[in-house]
């Protein structure tokens, strides 16, 4: 969706469609967008001129687990997947073995981006 000024909102119709018998077949949602970009020399974040990631949470049509998955851009349109960005956690203890998902993604001003994310564990707790 789009807006002149960040309230009243126009859809402009899907961007990520599941992929039958993939880590998305069984769905994609609640995704976060960033612009690409490279720390230089200097220590300051250089955006690209054209170029988003996109960070989503897909739901496996295979064992039902949301998990984070990645996807790029340069128009905010068209968009290629390009995998699993943040996998379940491995064993039943994991506090997020059942599932990860609403990624949302920092860069900070030391050059590394920082996600934010919701995990469920083997009892249901987030």
């Amino acid at each position: 969706a789009v807006s002149g000024n960040g309230f009243a909102w126009s859809k402009r119709g899907i961007a990520l469609r599941p992929t039958p018998g993939s880590l998305d077949g069984g769905g994609c949602a609640r995704c976060n967008v960033v612009k690409k970009a490279r720390f230089n020399e200097e220590g300051f974040w250089e955006e690209e001129e054209n170029g988003w990631i996109m960070f989503y949470e897909g739901v496996s049509s295979e064992d039902g687990k949301h998990r984070i998955l990645a996807a790029e851009s340069d128009d905010l349109k068209t968009w290629n997947k390009l995998g699993l960005a943040v996998d379940v956690g491995e064993g039943d203890e994991a506090w997020d073995a059942q599932g990860v998902g609403s990624p949302h993604v920092l860069r900070l001003d030391d050059g590394v981006f920082r996600m934010y994310y919701t995990g469920e564990g083997q009892n249901g707790d987030t």
